[in-house]
């Protein structure tokens, strides 16, 4: 063989490598956080100086004063781009760019209703991702007197104003919608909209999804099942807080999906730490144990062999769940935490690598 047919053989080989290795996983999507704000940005501060939020059977927690932002923030950890604004669009561009860098492959809005602070900058997030072939879907927040019927509303909005938008995931050709805190509505409410049939169903309709429901406690099988969900997620970072969150109980909700045609959609987090909004649920936190605690999330999900792997989260700084960097920093009398002896964008790097190994296992 020549020479230089050779070198045009190893650049092809290099040029494929690359690509897959700069690929995006559209099996793994992360919980995305755009309540943010800051002075410079929006004229106001948003999120940063979150409330300690009051114990539901301690009143000694109730009004204490909300934290003021700046170098003072409602989190344990303090963002390597400081009290950001998700309006800002370097920012956005920034966040798209760690994205990718993971391996996501979907971006999972936190959505709170049609022209909240929350719905002014998704068409900013799906734009930038868009150009980076990453895709957008929506985590439907449980809005003030929420139904069955107020959240398909906020589903019809949704595909109104964003179905047409090529960075829009879809799934078998249709949109997924996750639903937080679903059991607070009754399954017959649920059947009534979700099951194929009933008088108000979406199912054959331009509103047709694969609406994904939160799995709580033990024993909802016929919640799922009788309110006409298409699948299940776990969603908390805290291994052991719910029955569903629960990296044990995985392979069981995974074999149970199966069964019933569901997808099984278990949840994963690098830690958890939310003492500085909620002093008294110390005993949810979760070490990071140099990665360790990630890993073991990420190989558990793994081996339940399901469909799709949630990451709680990219920027849920209030509850410490976060992959996007963060740096030292001292305020006061408080030590913010941090990665070391990680650097900051560890996590990210790592998720890149369960990326591809949750990539290769589907394909064994």
């Amino acid at each position: 063989m020549k020479i230089n047919s050779l070198i045009t053989i190893l650049l092809i080989l290099f040029s494929i490598s690359c690509t897959k290795k700069n690929k995006v996983n559209y099996s793994l999507h992360t919980f995305y956080y755009g309540w943010y704000g800051n002075n410079e940005t929006d004229g106001l501060i948003r999120h940063w100086n979150h409330d300690i939020l009051p114990h539901w059977s301690d009143k000694s927690w109730d009004d204490k004063p909300a934290y003021k932002g700046g170098n003072d923030i409602g989190a344990n950890f303090y963002p390597e781009l400081g009290c950001y604004s998700n309006n800002d669009s370097v920012i956005i561009k920034k966040h798209v760019q760690m994205i990718e860098e993971a391996g996501i492959g979907v971006i999972s809005i936190s959505w709170w209703g049609e022209g909240s602070y929350e719905d002014n900058n998704v068409l900013l997030i799906m734009n930038l991702a868009d150009k980076k072939n990453i895709k957008v879907n929506f985590h439907l927040e449980p809005l003030e007197n929420r139904t069955a019927r107020s959240t398909i509303e906020m589903i019809k909005t949704i595909i109104s104003k964003y179905g047409n938008h090529s960075a829009l995931y879809r799934l078998n050709g249709k949109p997924l919608f996750y639903v937080y805190d679903s059991y607070l509505i009754p399954k017959e409410e649920w059947s009534n909209f979700l099951s194929k049939g009933s008088i108000n169903s979406i199912r054959g309709t331009e509103l047709d999804s694969h609406i994904i429901g939160l799995w709580v406690n033990e024993g909802e099988d016929d919640f799922f099942i009788d309110g006409g969900f298409d699948g299940i997620y776990t969603y908390f970072a805290s291994d052991g807080f719910t029955y569903g969150s629960s990296k044990e109980n995985w392979n069981y909700l995974s074999s149970w999906a199966d069964i019933h045609n569901k997808i099984f959609i278990p949840c994963v987090g690098p830690g958890y730490s939310d003492s500085r909004i909620r002093p008294w649920n110390k005993h949810n936190f979760k070490d990071r144990d140099k990665g360790e605690y990630y890993d073991k999330m990420f190989d558990s999900a793994i081996k339940s062999n399901p469909r799709i792997i949630g990451l709680t989260s990219f920027n849920e700084w209030h509850e410490g769940s976060q992959i996007e960097p963060a740096i030292s920093k001292i305020s006061g009398e408080f030590i913010y935490e941090d990665y070391r002896p990680l650097d900051s964008r560890y996590y990210l790097r790592r998720t890149k690598y369960w990326a591809d190994n949750f990539e290769m296992s589907k394909n064994d």
